[in-house]
């Protein structure tokens, strides 16, 4: 009995092997053979996606004109502030008109401690800090221009720039003369003349010098 049942058993594994065998080929069910292109038959194929190209930011215009170093110049005439530093108190003491290609440059150089700030625009008519008293300008427009941050003499021990009379420049284009006002809570103010109200910037030189830049006529 126990011979016989050796004998069995192993048979029986062998067909039950030999039938699983069988009916995997006949349903389909084989694994993937290898295809000749270098992938795999019967399996989706992979599509490696196209490179997409690095996109370019544009170039920004540069806010800096390359002829001066200064501000690129605005395409209006608004008025055109700038923040005095926190310890800000200076005195003006010197102006300068220059005329240069393109535009004229009134320069007021000031010393003392801090950075002046500065508030610039065109006005109706030109008045006297504090009095408002009439101020004559030469020119059909008044470009007002007002230092802020600004000290007496007294307190920032440097002297005030002072002229006799209106201060102008040898063949300027658009600027008919600087007239030097006062200083008065806190702001130094003169007034340039224009032919007209042409284009303006404004900034500020190292080490205390706001610069005013009216554009000639084009």
């Amino acid at each position: 009995m126990r011979t016989r049942s050796r004998a069995v058993v192993p048979a029986l594994l062998t067909s039950l092997i030999v039938l699983s065998a069988c009916a995997g080929v006949g349903s389909g069910a084989a694994g993937p053979t290898a295809d000749p292109a270098g992938g795999t038959a019967g399996s989706t194929p992979t599509t490696t996606p196209a490179t997409t190209p690095a996109t370019t930011t544009p170039a920004v215009a540069s806010e800096t004109d390359p002829a001066t170093g200064g501000p690129a110049f605005r395409a209006d005439t608004e008025p055109d502030t700038g923040t005095a530093s926190a310890d800000a108190r200076v005195t003006v003491r010197d102006i300068r008109v220059e005329t240069l290609d393109g535009f004229d440059r009134v320069v007021l150089e000031a010393a003392g401690e801090g950075a002046p700030g500065w508030d610039v625009r065109y006005v109706d008519e030109a008045s006297a800090p504090g009095s408002g008293a009439a101020v004559e300008v030469a020119g059909d427009a008044v470009l007002q221009v007002q230092v802020t941050g600004a000290g007496y003499p007294y307190d920032t021990g440097v002297e005030e720039y002072f002229a006799p009379g209106p201060l102008t420049a040898e063949d300027a284009g658009a600027v008919t003369g600087v007239v030097f006002a006062a200083t008065y809570e806190g702001v130094t103010t003169a007034f340039v003349g224009t032919e007209e109200r042409r284009p303006f910037r404004v900034y500020l030189e190292e080490p205390a010098r706001v610069v005013v830049e009216v554009l000639h006529a084009g």
